[in-house]
């Protein structure tokens, strides 16, 4: 049996919420919580609940920054030879740029 949560207001967590998405998604989602530092659980519930997700730097998020930028990259070098941009390697650049820019504490 799993450890029971509560919350930040010392409320219990014990009823589970599921929803199905495509492998895309589940793709998009992933790249979005390690990028962000939380769990997935943490991740999900705070953007269904429409608060924000303050990136505190660490060597996970660092790790998946830089795994993601070579990926980045990579899709880039694909660009540069012709072929078109992905709306989802969009998506991800510029969930990047946010967290980087958050991260050296500018405001441009």
């Amino acid at each position: 049996m799993s450890a029971k949560n509560r919350d930040e207001r010392n409320r219990w967590r014990n009823i589970t919420v599921g929803f199905r998405v495509s492998p895309e998604e589940s793709e998009q989602i992933n790249a979005a919580v390690a990028l962000s530092g939380l769990s997935k659980q943490e991740y999900c519930y705070r953007r269904c609940m429409k608060r924000d997700i303050v990136v505190q730097g660490n060597p996970r998020v660092y790790k998946a920054l830089r795994n993601r930028l070579d990926a980045v990259y990579s899709e880039l070098c694909r660009i540069e030879a012709g072929t078109g941009v992905d709306p989802d390697l969009l998506a991800i650049i510029r969930m990047m740029a946010e967290i980087l820019n958050g991260l050296k504490g500018g405001s441009e």
